[in-house]
Order: structure tokens, then sequence, then C-alpha cells
């Protein structure tokens, strides 16, 4: 029996366990109460009418980095109606706000062969556009044998998923023979794809690229620029466990030669926050809690405990460290604080954005740190020193501008499958536009 076939067997009977965990993970809030239906296959709007894109993003950021090329679509060719699948709660909700008219939100089923025939008969979708590696082979293997195009975008193969798919070249193979196209997010995306079993490999970039940065309530940052006035500060942004213990460390260190300074302290998961909260109190300092208002002078952290705020935290301080890359390897993609300015560091673990790391630290928009111990000393120094500060600061956000041109690269690999499904819209001329002079 094949993997694939013992996989398929297992997923038709251990469905009524399927269902026992998503009935769990409601109980938890990990799923959406009033849409599990659709985890099951069970649609929860009408299809529209005409040809259908199907885009799927499993969780927050590879759903986000899919929005403008949504917007881009349902601008360049209206008639085409869009569905977009994402797999957690939160994802839902920060992407629902942002969609535009005529696109549709769903969860995406789990892989039950039932719960996937239920979705695919209802959409019936004409060309899906798959994220990063989000592979499910009873799905794969369904639309493949449906003949539904298929195109993987931003394609992501991690060290650690590129060494067990090696062992299981038969199931990769099988998934990755329904993509007509693989879009990768790097060079070597693209070349262990290929060696995977993918036919057809390119790389034009990174679609995160083309996301703008996250906005900042004007109310909100007037109050928090107010409340912090002229004090010094930093941001360690999307930290994880050990990472907000070196951030309060560092801060102790640094406050003597940095009167009034204030530590900024995100959380990649901000349900840590108490846990957080209760470490850095622990180190003798003063802590805030962003919903419990902005800090007093007298406090030495400002504690992001909010959800879709990091655009606000980013726009407070000029140095950013990004976690996962010291205490957690894997790293956090540096492109938001790059866009507003930011000088930004990181530890030796950017292993998941090895190639955007390495480019930005060429033009000098970036540096990277060893440990603790050196964090602090550059930190301290772009706090001290305006001048280097905005000089990497400048050299980030250009180097981010001219990373967002990847939207335009990735739609033109995708128009010999588009023009199949509708046509682009007439581009207005010149008086049609108003611009012809009299």
């Amino acid at each position: 029996m094949s993997l694939y076939s013992f996989y398929r067997l297992l997923t038709v009977l251990g469905g009524p366990g399927i269902d026992l965990l998503l009935r769990y993970r409601r109980s938890r809030g990990k799923e959406d109460v009033d849409r599990l239906g659709e985890r099951l296959g069970e649609p929860g709007l009408a299809r529209p009418v005409g040809p259908l894109v199907w885009l799927h993003g499993a969780s927050v950021g590879e759903a986000k980095a899919l929005v403008p090329l949504i917007t881009r679509l349902r601008a360049e060719r209206p008639r085409l109606g869009v569905l977009l699948t994402t797999g957690t709660v939160t994802s839902a909700r920060v992407v629902g706000d942002h969609l535009p008219r005529g696109a549709i939100h769903q969860y995406l089923p789990v892989d039950k062969p039932g719960a996937i025939r239920r979705f695919l008969d209802h959409w019936a979708p004409d060309l899906m556009l798959w994220s990063e590696s989000d592979f499910w082979p009873n799905l794969m293997v369904e639309a493949g044998a449906r003949q539904i195009p298929m195109v993987l975008l931003n394609g992501r193969v991690s060290d650690r998923s590129y060494d067990s798919w090696r062992r299981h070249r038969r199931l990769i193979g099988r998934m990755l023979d329904g993509f007509a196209l693989c879009l990768g997010q790097t060079e070597e995306d693209a070349r262990r794809l290929a060696d995977l079993g993918a036919a057809h490999t390119g790389c034009v970039g990174n679609l995160k690229f083309a996301n703008p940065a996250d906005p900042a309530e004007p109310r909100a940052l007037a109050a928090a620029l107010a409340a912090l006035d002229d004090r010094p500060r930093w941001i360690a942004a999307s930290t994880h466990p050990g990472e907000e213990g070196i951030a309060g460390r560092l801060h102790k260190s640094l406050k003597a030669k940095h009167p009034g300074l204030l530590t900024i302290v995100v959380p990649r998961h901000p349900h840590r926050a108490a846990e957080v909260a209760a470490e850095l109190t622990a180190l003798g300092l003063g802590v805030r809690r962003r919903s419990e208002g902005w800090p007093a002078s007298t406090d030495d952290v400002l504690l992001g405990d909010t959800m879709g705020e990091m655009g606000l935290y980013l726009r407070l301080a000029p140095v950013v460290f990004m976690g996962k890359t010291l205490a957690k390897t894997g790293g956090q993609n540096p492109l938001e604080p790059a866009l507003l300015e930011s000088a930004v560091l990181w530890g030796p673990g950017m292993t998941n954005f090895a190639e955007i790391a390495a480019r930005m630290q060429a033009v000098g928009a970036a540096l990277s740190v060893a440990d603790e111990a050196e964090l602090g000393e550059k930190v301290s120094l772009l706090l001290t020193d305006a001048v280097a500060r905005r000089r990497m600061a400048r050299a980030a956000r250009l180097w981010a501008e001219g990373e967002r041109a990847v939207l335009d690269r990735v739609l033109g690999c995708l128009a010999p499958f588009l023009d199949v499904l509708t046509p682009l819209a007439p581009t207005p001329s010149l008086r049609e536009a108003g611009g012809a002079r009299p």
C-alpha cells in the first residue's frame, strides 16, 4: 500500500475522530462557532455566476500576502469571481475587512475525502492559486483528478520540510504533479520544488513584498506619541518565549545610558501577554499593557497585548528587533518595519528569510547580531547615533519599496491562466480618463 493510500484510508476511517477534534477546537476558540460547517465542506455562501478563481493562504501572513493580488484581480478582471480560503480564525478576522467587493472568504475544509468533494462540487473553481506550502494530499489529488489548473504562489520549502519531503518523494511528487506552475519565494525554493518533482518552476520574488505596511488608527497613534513624548525607545517585535526576557534584561542594562528609555515588547502570540507581563515584572520592571492604556513616565515596558496593531507599535520606535531569531529560529518577515523606515535588527535565526536577510544586509538596510550582548550594543549605538540610524532606516525603506514590483511579475506569470477565463478590463483612453487637452 502506498503512503497516499494509507493516508486516505486513515482520513476515511478517522472521520468521526476528525469531527470530534473540530468540536474540541471550537470549544477552545480555535474554530469559528458559527461557521464550523465550512470546515466540513458545507458552503456558507452561494457560488457566484461565471468563472471563479480560488486562492488559499493558510494563516495570517499567507492570506495577507494574497490580498493585493485579489484586489488587482477584481479591478482588472471584474467578471472573475474570487474565493479566498484560510485555515485559522485569526486569519479570517484579519483579512475579512481587507477583501475587495466581490471577493468571498470561506474556511478551508479538513482533508477528509467527503468534505473535499462537497467543497469542490459546490464551488467548482476554474483555477486554484495556492500559497506557500499548505499541501493536503486528498485535496491536491482530488483537484488534479478534476483537472482544475493549479499554480503555486510564493512556494516555500524550509530546511525541515525539504528533509521530510525527500524521504516521501512519491507522496509530495503526486501532489506537485497537479501544479502547472510553481513559483518559489526564492531561487532556492524553486530549485527544491523542482528537485521534489515540480515540472515547471520559477522565481519572481516574494509576494509578501506587495503588501503595504499595516495602518495605524490616527487617534491612537497621536495619543501614543503624546504619552511617550521624547522618550528614547525601541521595539522587540513578534517575540517568542525567551526573547521577552532578553528584551527585559537589555532594558535594565541600557536605561542608565539612555534616561527615560521605553522598551516595547510585542509577543507574536498575544494570548501569552499575562505570562510575559509576569516574567518582565519579576525582573523588577514596570510594565504597562496596551489594553490598559499608554505607559506612564515611570513605566519601563509597553507590552503589546492587542490584535491588529502591529502597524501602530512599529510607528512608535525607530529601532526594531525582529523576534524568533535569538531564542528560536525561523525569523519573521522584515518588510513592514523596512517600509516604515525603521532600523532593523535580528539574531542569527533568520533561516526562513535567509535570502532576504542577506540582501538587506548587503545594502546596509539591516544588521544581524550574534547574541543578547551584541543586540544590546547595537540597540544602544542606534539610539545614540541618529545619523547612522536614519541612514540605515532610509536604506531599509528604499530596499522595501524596490521589492513591491513583485505583484506585476506574478500577474504576468498568471496571465496565460487568467486569459482563458476572462479578458482584462479595457484600459480607459486618455480622453475617457479626463486627461485629454481641449
